[in-house]
């Protein structure tokens, strides 16, 4: 049994926003395969059979900061370990269309993956790292792009708000290939997925 997270907020207003990018990747999966999502877990979940192995499925409805709760109670309740267990996170640190697959970590800041590591007491589990880039500004003077100081309120504004118009395209880009890691990544092909998509 492998397990799948996608990170995000629950409720309309946060559907379509960076923070939710986990949230989008798990709808194109459970799309793909015409899936159902129920009430389980501290969350919503589904699962399904893919080559033999079985899939779930879960998108915490915590809200982000608690996201821990929901993926402790179902890895608790299936004993999934770590190297079965991936994690799919929006990362300011990586500029939209980019994608990591990393298995350990801190939690860089990343409130959902800080109460993940609190909850399950262990960084051994996979994140998929999806790029949402950081906040830009018009003060030529302050240089957010390319610094890890940036006022807090501009970086929730920034992870709260939806994709541009024109970042769109790019965002499909990001998924499909996320969707694509994420099936090596079940298939144990974790070197390959790394090697193909980290660019």
């Amino acid at each position: 049994m492998k397990v799948i997270v996608g990170l995000g907020n629950p409720g309309p207003q946060y559907a379509e926003t960076r923070h939710n990018v986990g949230f989008l990747l798990i709808d194109l999966l459970a799309e793909a395969q015409n899936l159902q999502f129920r009430e389980k877990f501290q969350g919503l979940w589904t699962e399904v059979k893919i080559e033999g192995e079985r899939i779930l499925l879960l998108k915490p409805q915590t809200y982000m900061n608690l996201s821990g709760r929901s993926v402790s109670e179902l890895a608790n309740f299936y004993k999934v370990p770590g190297e079965d267990l991936l994690i799919v996170q929006d990362d300011m640190d990586l500029p939209l269309g980019k994608i990591r697959l990393r298995n350990q970590g801190s939690a860089g800041g990343h409130n959902g993956i800080k109460s993940i590591l609190a909850e399950l007491g262990t960084d051994k589990f996979w994140r998929l790292k999806l790029g949402v880039g950081r906040p830009s500004t018009q003060n030529p003077s302050v240089d957010i792009q390319n610094s890890n100081h940036a006022p807090r309120t501009t970086i929730i504004d920034h992870v709260l708000s939806p994709f541009a118009e024109d970042e769109l395209a790019q965002l499909d880009e990001e998924l499909g290939r996320a969707e694509k890691v994420t099936n090596l990544w079940i298939k144990g092909e974790t070197g390959r997925a790394m090697n193909l998509y980290h660019r």
